[in-house]
């Protein structure tokens, strides 16, 4: 069963300010030490063991790359039959397998769009605040005739955006255009364009710091919704000619959008609908218990253990070493042991294609910014100080935590919000709270449950063209500008596949999914629940 909000804040301060089990005359003896009385046993576990692993690591990463390329070869080599050998043989050779390995060699963006035979654009924003963003457009269909490029092409805009540690790619690298969100809105006569979080693979360069510097990660969830998300779309619509964009993010692409929207009242007006694929606001927490522990430990020491720059960056060198069926299962075992994710819904060389281009850089503070996000149970800005909880005098010889705090981070009024907004959330997600979300979001937001489907499956899944993709396509009709220039293809003549689908409206079951654009549409507009 589900926390409520108020369980959640009121266990973090349980867990942050455990009673101590010495008496009560030891106790008195003793001065408040900040460090000791904050953590548990447990955590101190969980910081030795993320301390060991992140310097053995570095250690591994640090000899490898001195080791000579015909040694690592040698070891590529022979990891293979032993890995067979435990696991099963490999796939056989067949055509879906040579287009998957092909995604998985793509070293870029470009190289993806080459395979599936796309035309894209690269453009650059500039923030205010001096980032470099790289900005990917996909403005034509394939075998479309290419009249205004790097202009306006006539056709309504949407506006994708990626999660976590990750980067544009993740949006084409599938193994079937037909279940690429990008690929498919293209089809359809969408003007497509893909940012980049600050600090990624294509985001890596400022006017003001050096990657190499520490002053250039100094930055978390709040840049994004200051800057990157805000001037993207500016930039998207100044080149467009656009009144305004669909939104579809994924994940922490749903966070940036939920708190910029929140913040800047006219951006608004320029996102005509905003659709949240596996949204994020306030994950509850990991499902490992010894990570957890550790997301409840002060930033402070996250910071010591991650230090203050790109967070596993390592990883690059690692996907490009490892025999892929070993880096694949090291990925499923991750998410399986962090977040209890199975990864069914997402077939073997999904996995092979997709899982090389699942990383990208990203700073040290924007996770530390979710660790604290999970810690308080709230949608709040970065909390820049290391509070404790004041702790009030009860008797003589006993302190308790009296619950109050010396402030209070603001949090991103997400109430606030006026855009249309649409999520689509799996029911085995565990990154999903989705009860505590409604009660955050405005009362026009239209929550549709995909049964079955985990966190990744709601980008990678094997029936996200038949599940996911239909939806997006409603929303995008019902609320983009002059929605007849979408074109429909002969698979969008069938109807949705309602069984899979359960319907929140303002946070209400309606126990069926609505079968035209119409229904969700008189949702959004009067507030009320369908009948």
């Amino acid at each position: 069963m589900a926390l409520t909000r108020e369980e959640r804040a009121s266990q973090s301060q349980s867990t942050a300010c455990p009673p101590s089990p010495l008496p009560a005359t030891l106790l008195s003896m003793m001065p408040y030490v900040p460090l000791v009385g904050r953590l548990t046993i447990r955590e101190y576990t969980a910081i030795f063991v993320g301390s060991f692993a992140v310097v053995l690591e570095t250690l591994l990463t640090t000899i490898i790359a001195f080791l000579p390329k015909s040694v690592i070869k040698w070891f590529y080599n022979r990891s293979r039959p032993i890995f067979h050998l435990f696991v099963g043989p490999p796939i056989p050779k067949s055509p879906e397998r040579d287009l998957a390995e092909r995604v998985r060699r793509a070293p870029d963006f470009d190289h993806l769009c080459d395979i599936f035979g796309y035309t894209f654009e690269e453009h650059v924003v500039m923030t205010k605040d001096g980032y470099l963003l790289g900005l990917h457009r996909l403005p034509f269909r394939r075998g479309e005739t290419r009249e205004g490029r790097g202009r306006s092409t006539g056709k309504p805009v949407v506006y994708l955006h990626h999660g976590l540690l990750m980067n544009s790619e993740v949006w084409i690298c599938l193994t079937d255009p037909r279940r690429s969100v990008a690929f498919a809105l293209v089809e359809r006569g969408f003007d497509v364009w893909l940012g980049n979080n600050r600090g990624n693979k294509y985001s890596r360069k400022s006017i003001h710091h050096n990657p190499n510097a520490t002053r250039f990660w100094d930055y978390s969830i709040d840049d994004f919704a200051w800057h990157d998300i805000p001037d993207s779309i500016e930039y998207i619509l100044h080149v467009t000619k656009e009144e305004s964009l669909s939104y579809v993010g994924f994940s922490q692409g749903t966070a940036q959008a939920f708190a910029a929207l929140s913040i800047h009242p006219q951006l608004n007006d320029k996102v005509n609908a905003f659709i949240a694929l596996a949204p994020a606001m306030s994950p509850a927490g990991l499902s490992a218990p010894i990570v957890d522990g550790l997301m409840k430990a002060s930033p402070t020491l996250l910071f010591l253990i991650f230090g203050r720059k790109a967070i596993l960056s390592s990883v690059p060198a690692w996907t490009s070493m490892l025999y892929p069926p070993v880096f694949c299962e090291i990925i499923t075992h991750s998410l399986r042991f962090l977040f209890s994710w199975k990864s069914d819904n997402i077939s073997a060389l999904q996995k092979l294609a997709a899982y090389s281009h699942l990383y990208s850089y990203a700073s040290v503070k924007s996770v530390v910014h979710w660790f604290q996000i999970m810690r308080n149970a709230k949608f709040q800005m970065y909390d820049d100080a290391v509070q404790r909880v004041i702790r009030v005098p009860r008797t003589a010889h006993r302190h308790r935590p009296s619950g109050v705090t010396s402030y209070a981070p603001a949090r991103f009024p997400t109430r606030n919000i006026v855009s249309p907004i649409v999520l689509l959330y799996g029911d085995h997600d565990s990154l999903v709270d989705i009860d505590v979300m409604l009660r955050e979001l405005p009362a026009h937001t239209v929550a549709r449950c995909l049964e079955g489907y985990e966190h990744l499956d709601v980008l990678w899944g094997e029936n996200i063209h038949r599940d996911v993709i239909p939806h997006v396509l409603e929303a995008l009709r019902d609320h983009c500008v002059q929605p007849t220039r979408v074109r429909l293809l002969p698979e969008d003549m069938y109807p949705v596949q309602e069984a899979k689908i359960r319907v929140l409206v303002n946070g209400v079951d309606t126990d069926s999914t609505p079968s035209s654009g119409m229904e969700t549409a008189s949702g959004y507009a009067s507030g009320q629940d369908e009948s």
